[in-house]
Order: structure tokens, then sequence, then C-alpha cells
């Protein structure tokens, strides 16, 4: 197997482990505030990264290292999983499903800023597209329910640093580690992460459904730790202009789960859109 297609592999599994994040974090967020959910999964996380430091960690990052974990703790620790979260107590996860399109794009353009990758002219036709089609889906479709858009505002926020975040995890994993980057980045989260916990701490919860408990296990095990190892290597690995794409996939997965799993209706609207965002993406891949 290539370099290449060990990277589209890994890439693979993650964004497989990514797509339930959202319907996990719907489900969370109907027993848990959702600052207190971000500081929660992230310190749960954080429990397991220590062992897996403790077991395989073959260096301490150096300075500059360090410098580009916070990036990536204040991207993918704190601001998407905080952003999304929000997000999703003013819409269904199935809309909030609909910005992941804009992933594959915003990642790449992360990745020509943090690692110097170069796609050519048409990358960036298909990529604005493909932008094109979910902004206009957001404002067209959500007129009616919610005239302030502030879900769609925080998702669109939440995954442009979602972007950032992955990029800069990407150039450090060639040379820590996927494991190594996710790990560090939860350890230096975890003083504040623990702070905020400990100070929204819910006054019982007792009344908390079963269902968000496992929307918290989801989140805090696979979406915060374990996709990250899978796709932080799949982007060493094969590139991050190109791997990134796969984030095509997480809409149409995160869908069917969100029907399947929360009863949510997925209408055709919904549907056409990501549908039309796929040759905008598979363009963008070709290219970039």
């Amino acid at each position: 197997m290539t370099r290449q297609q060990q990277g589209l592999a890994f890439g693979l599994i993650g964004i497989l482990i990514f797509s339930g994040s959202l319907p996990a974090t719907r489900a969370a967020v109907d027993g848990f505030n959702p600052v207190f959910l971000t500081a929660a999964r992230a310190l749960l996380a954080t429990l397991a990264a220590c062992l897996l430091l403790l077991i395989g960690a073959r260096q301490r990052p150096d300075r500059k290292e360090i410098r580009s974990l916070i990036v990536v703790a204040l991207c993918v620790v704190l601001a998407y999983p905080l952003l999304s979260a929000i997000a999703l107590t003013h819409m269904p996860s199935a809309r909030a499903i609909l910005f992941t399109g804009l992933l594959p794009i915003a990642t790449a353009a992360a990745a020509i800023l943090c690692g110097g990758e170069r796609p050519r002219l048409p990358f960036w036709l298909f990529a604005i597209a493909g932008a094109g089609v979910v902004g206009s889906f957001a404002l067209l479709n959500g007129a009616a329910a919610r005239a302030d858009h502030v879900g769609d505002w925080l998702m669109l926020v939440a995954i442009l640093l979602c972007g950032l975040g992955y990029a800069e995890g990407a150039k450090l994993a060639r040379t820590l580690g996927g494991i190594q980057v996710i790990c560090w980045a939860l350890l230096l989260s975890s003083p504040a992460m623990l702070f905020v916990a400990l100070w929204l701490w819910p006054a019982t919860l007792s009344g908390i459904e079963p269902s968000a408990w496992i929307g918290l296990g989801y989140v805090s095990l696979f979406s915060m730790l374990i996709g990250f190892v899978f796709w932080y290597r799949g982007l060493a690995l094969g590139g991050t202009t190109k791997v990134g794409q796969l984030q095509l996939l997480q809409p149409l997965v995160g869908f069917g789960l969100s029907a399947l799993l929360l009863g949510e209706a997925v209408g055709w609207p919904t549907l056409l859109a990501a549908l039309a965002v796929l040759p905008c993406v598979a363009g963008a891949r070709r290219y970039a």
C-alpha cells in the first residue's frame, strides 16, 4: 500500500468516527450545558490521552511545537466543540451537519497558510462553488425558521477554526505522530477545562437522560481522541488538501446517523444541498 493509500485509509476511518460527533453532541446538549459539555469531554479524553502518552510517548514537544499545539488545542479542543454545541441548541443536528461540507475547503485553505501547500486555480473555483451552495442553503432555508441565523454563524466560525486546527495538527503529526498531537493538545488544555468543569458542575446529575450520557461518552472518547489519532495520521501521510477532501463524506454519513439515532427528519432540500456539494469538493480534490 502506498503512502497516499495509507493516508486515505487512515483519513476515512477518522471521518467515519467524526460523522457521529454532531448527532452525539445534539443528544448530549439535551442534558448538559454546552460550555460544561465542552470542558467535560476534553477532560475525559485527557484521562485516556495521559495513559497513551505514558505508554507510547517517544519525545516531548519542543518550544516551537508547543506553540502549534496551543493552536490545535484552541481550535479543536475548545472552539469547535464549544461553538458547535451552542449552535446545536439553535438547530437540529442535520442542519449543523450540512456545514461540515465546508470543512474540506477550510482545511485546504488553512493548509496553504500553515503548511505551504499550493493547489491549482481550479481547486479554488470548485471550493468557492461548494461554499456558495452551503451558504445559499443556510440563508434561504433558514429565513422562515430563524431570522437571526445564530446557529448558522456559530457553525460557520466553528468550521473555519476546525479547518485551522486540522491543518496545524497535520503539520505537527509529521514529526510528533498523530497520537501525540491530540494527546499533548488535550493535556495543555486540561487546567482551563478542569476549572470550567468545576465551575459549571451541574447541581444534580439524576435527571439526565441516558442518551445525553451516551452522547457525552462518544464525543469524549471517539470524537475528541480516537478520531483524531486516525485523522491526523491520514493527513500527515496523504497530504492535507488531498486527504482533507474525504470530509465530503461526513455530511452524508451524519445525515443517516441523525435520522437513525435521533429520529430527525432530513428533508430533500438538505439532501440536495449536500449532493450539490459533492461535485464541487470532488473537483477540488482533483486539483488540490
